[in-house]
């Protein structure tokens, strides 16, 4: 599509040609003037059938952009377990402030508290932001097939990793793909010592001005409640210190007992 500016001479099925005064990329909304009169003309790109000179449609994404790139990454991961990279997981957890999610993917066995990093298997949504890319040679807005193949290219002996069977995971991935996307995903590292571990997989929106999430709730990963202990999901904490790292979800309580 043809770049748009003040400037821009433009087509109105009601109007006829006229000229942008003014562009808002983030809402969508443009001024325009049409023909000798003198006011300008409030229009909105996504519903108001804007043309350019030419002919040619003006579009504009009516959705929200994504801040998150963690739904992106599910359906890529679903994609790759159908293809036979079932030991290939999506961690997902809350930066400190709560206004971001961190991501990391990981392969081979599924030891969710002690993830293998590998370069450009992990990111946030924080950078995100300002460069929509996952960080593995691939462009912005690049479709599932095409960030499977940038990936391959990037690391295929990581990505040879993730060859096996892991079918539990991938049946409970695959009802939490069903569940959430396009537009939620689900996060990991939801407990704290003030906040317990919840009953249900907590979930995220990825676009902004999404609702809550109103689904069926949603079950935690397999094996999962056995790395937290019996007491985690009733909302009991342990009296064992906590342990913070980086890596680890904060809150997770690791016995100093042998």
């Amino acid at each position: 599509m043809k770049p748009i500016a003040p400037g821009t001479v433009i087509f109105h099925r009601h109007r006829g040609y006229g000229v942008l005064t003014a562009v808002n990329l983030l809402t969508g909304w443009v001024a325009a003037r049409f023909g000798n009169e003198s006011r300008t003309l409030d229009l909105n790109l996504s519903t108001d059938e804007i043309q350019h000179a030419d002919g040619e449609a003006i579009l504009f994404r009516r959705q929200p952009p994504e801040r998150m790139p963690h739904a992106r990454l599910m359906a890529m991961v679903r994609e790759l377990h159908g293809a036979g990279y079932q030991k290939l997981y999506l961690y997902s957890w809350p930066k400190p402030s709560g206004l971001h999610w961190r991501w990391q993917l990981f392969t081979g066995p599924r030891h969710w508290m002690q993830r293998p990093w590998r370069e450009g298997w992990y990111g946030s949504g924080a950078d995100y932001n300002f460069n929509p890319v996952m960080g593995w040679g691939d462009a912005p807005g690049a479709t599932t097939a095409e960030l499977i193949a940038a990936l391959a290219r990037f690391d295929p002996a990581g990505l040879a990793q993730a060859l096996g069977r892991d079918e539990d995971h991938t049946q409970w991935f695959a009802q939490i793909c069903d569940a959430l996307l396009p537009n939620y995903a689900y996060s990991l590292g939801a407990d704290t010592p003030d906040a317990p571990l919840p009953v249900h997989l907590p979930v995220f929106a990825v676009r902004q001005r999404m609702p809550d999430y109103a689904g069926e709730p949603l079950t935690w990963p397999p094996g999962w409640e056995r790395i937290w202990g019996p007491n985690a999901l009733s909302g009991q904490t342990s009296r064992y210190p906590v342990v913070r790292h980086d890596v680890l979800p904060a809150g997770m309580n690791l016995s100093l007992l042998p």
